[in-house]
Order: structure tokens, then sequence, then C-alpha cells
């Protein structure tokens, strides 16, 4: 299995560290799966999370909405020349 430089393990973590718990478990999911086998113990042990946390992202991501912007959070905006 193929690891992150140290200087790359430490920008992941800031970007982890800076987001919503649901987040976090989602961001963990996707770089454990471009890793493959192994890719969960190592994605767990650099977040410091539970490899279970891993697996509920797996889950999250799966039952992710088909619709292209649910639940957006800014307004589409209002075109200038309205």
């Amino acid at each position: 299995m193929t690891t992150y430089s140290p200087e790359v393990e430490c920008s992941m973590q800031k970007f982890y560290e800076s987001l919503s718990e649901k987040d976090r478990r989602r961001y963990a999911a996707v770089e454990a799966a471009k890793l493959g086998h192994g890719g969960k113990a190592y994605v767990a042990r650099l977040f410091g999370c539970d490899p279970d946390t891993v697996a509920a992202g797996e889950i999250d991501i799966d039952r992710l909405p088909d619709e292209e912007a649910p639940g957006r959070v800014r307004k589409k905006g209002r075109s200038k020349e309205s």
C-alpha cells in the first residue's frame, strides 16, 4: 500500500480537523478508498479515528442523493443584468 509523504499527511490532517463530523467520515472514506487494501487502517491512524468511523463514511457516501445540489448552502445568485 502506498502512503503519503509527511507534508501531505500534515495537510490532510489540518483539512480533516476543519470539517464537520459527517464530512470527516466521508473524507476519511474517500481517502481510504483511494489507497485500497490497508487504506482504512492507515487513514484511521492518520486521522486518529476508529476504522468503524471510516466504514460509516463509506455508508454515508453510498447513500448520497442523486440530485445536483441538495441542501445548498448558498442561495443561487442573480445575474448582474437583473
